[in-house]
C-alpha cells in the first residue's frame, strides 16, 4: 500500500498550510503558538475567516456551499488546521446536522437552516444522551407526543456540549414505545432561544470548562416539520452521525501535536546536569507511545483510502475511537509528568508560575479523562466490534 501523497496532494497541503499562516490574525497566531484554549468569541470570528474563504465546509457538496474536495484533500486540510492549533469550530452543525440534512432533511428545511449553518449566524448542539441513557443511547426517554401540528416535549438531556451558546439542538426523542427500544426513537430540530419550556443549565466539569450543560424539555412545542426523516426512524440518522463523530473523537492529529509538546516540554525540564529528555527510561515511555501513535497513524490512512473508494465509515470507527482516546489520555498524562509540580497549573496561572504554552495542560489532561466514554463508551465500541468483525459464521 502506498502511504505517501501525490505531488499535487502535496502542493495543496503547502497551500492550505500557506493560507493558514497569512490569514490567522496576529494575536490569534501568538495565542495558537501558545497552546491557547479559544474563546466562544475567538472561535467565531474564525468561523467566519474560513466562511470567507469558501473553506467553511470541505465535507459538504459544492451545491450547497462546500468545496468539491475529495476525501483526502479533506483529511489534509483538518490535518493542517490541527498543526496549526487554529480554533477549533463546533462539529455539530457544520459536520453534524449540516449533512444530516443534506441527505435526509426536506427542501425546506435545506434552505432554512443550511445558510445560516455555513455563515455562523445560528449556532447548534447535540440532545442525545440522558441522566439514564449514555452509552446505552437506546434507553432514552425524552418524550414527544404529538398534538396537532406539533410535538410536546417533556424529559431531560444531559451532556449537551455548548448548549449554552447555542440557538438550536438537534435531538433524539421517544415516540413510539412498542417493540425494541431503537424502533420508536425519532429526530426532531429544536429552537432553544424561542421555544418555551425548555431550561438551560451549564456546569463546571474539573477541566475549569463550561463545557456541558443540562437542558430540560417542560411541555416544550416542536414543530412536526422540524422532523428529520420519518417518525420512528431517528436511530438510522444517529447511528449515521455517530459513526463520523467516533472517527473525529479518535484525534489522531490532535495525539501527534501532543506529542511534539510533550518532546518540547521534557527538553526543557532540567533534570541533573540534563533534562528529561536525557533520562532513558522517559525516553523509553515516548518511544512506546510514539510507537502506537504512528500505527494509529497507519489505520487512519487506511480508513482514508478506504473512504477515497466511497466506502462509508463502519466498525473501524470503533476501532479508531478506541485506540485513539486511548492515546490522548495516555499522551496527556505522560507530559503532565514531565512537567512535575508544574502540572498543578492552571488555566489563570500567572506567566511568572507557568509558561503560557503550559497552561492548557492540566485542564486538557482532565477533559480527556472523559474521551473514553463520550461519543459511545469504549466499552460499548468493543461490543459493536464483536458484532460486526469478529462475529463466527452460521452454523
Amino acid at each position: 500500500m502506498d502511504m505517501s501523497f501525490t505531488p499535487e496532494q502535496i502542493r495543496f497541503r503547502d497551500e492550505v498550510r500557506h493560507w493558514l499562516s497569512e490569514a490567522m490574525p496576529a494575536e490569534m497566531k501568538r495565542q495558537a503558538d501558545n497552546g491557547h484554549v479559544f474563546p466562544t468569541d475567538e472561535v467565531m470570528e474564525w468561523h467566519r475567516i474560513l466562511y470567507d474563504k469558501g473553506w467553511i465546509a470541505p465535507n459538504w457538496p459544492k451545491e450547497f456551499g462546500g468545496t468539491g474536495w475529495d476525501t483526502t484533500k479533506r483529511f489534509i486540510f483538518s490535518e493542517e488546521l490541527v498543526r496549526a492549533n487554529t480554533p477549533q469550530l463546533s462539529p455539530f452543525g457544520l459536520n453534524m446536522v449540516g449533512p444530516l440534512l443534506i441527505q435526509y432533511g426536506t427542501d425546506e428545511q435545506r434552505r432554512r437552516f443550511l445558510p445560516k449553518i455555513l455563515i455562523g449566524e445560528e449556532v447548534w448542539c447535540q440532545g442525545y444522551s440522558e441522566p439514564n441513557a449514555g452509552s446505552d443511547l437506546a434507553s432514552l426517554q425524552l418524550r414527544a407526543d404529538k398534538d396537532g401540528d406539533d410535538y410536546i416535549l417533556n424529559g431531560p438531556k444531559t451532556w449537551t456540549t455548548y448548549a449554552h451558546y447555542s440557538d438550536w439542538m438537534f435531538l433524539l426523542c421517544r415516540t413510539g414505545f412498542e417493540g425494541r427500544k431503537q424502533e420508536g426513537i425519532t429526530f426532531l430540530l429544536a429552537d432553544l432561544r424561542n421555544t418555551e419550556g425548555i431550561t438551560v443549565k451549564p456546569f463546571l466539569t474539573t477541566g475549569g470548562t463550561l463545557a456541558f450543560s443540562e437542558t430540560w424539555f417542560k411541555d416544550a412545542r416542536v414543530p412536526q416539520r422540524n422532523r428529520v426523516g420519518p417518525e420512528h426512524g431517528g436511530w438510522t440518522m444517529a447511528k449515521a452521525l455517530l459513526g463520523h463523530e467516533r472517527t473525529t473523537i479518535g484525534g489522531v492529529a490532535e495525539s501527534g501535536r501532543w506529542l511534539s509538546m510533550l518532546k518540547r516540554i521534557a527538553r526543557g525540564t532540567p533534570v541533573g546536569t540534563g533534562s528529561l529528555m536525557d533520562d532513558v527510561s522517559f525516553r523509553r515511555r515516548i518511544a512506546r507511545l510514539e510507537m502506537r501513535y504512528r500505527a494509529l497513524t497507519m489505520v487512519n490512512y487506511r480508513n482514508l483510502a478506504a473512504a477515497q473508494l466511497g466506502r462509508a465509515p463502519g466498525p473501524e470507527s470503533s476501532i479508531l475511537k478506541i485506540v485513539g482516546t486511548e492515546t490522548q489520555q495516555e499522551v496527556t498524562e505522560l507530559t503532565m509528568d514531565a512537567m512535575g509540580h508544574n502540572a498543578l497549573g492552571w488555566l489563570d496561572s500567572p506567566i511568572e508560575a507557568l509558561p503560557e504554552n503550559e497552561r492548557s495542560v492540566a485542564s486538557e489532561f482532565n477533559y480527556l479523562r472523559a474521551a473514553t466514554i463520550y461519543g459511545g463508551s469504549n466499552e460499548i465500541q468493543k461490543n459493536i466490534i464483536s458484532k460486526a468483525i469478529l462475529r463466527l459464521p452460521n452454523r
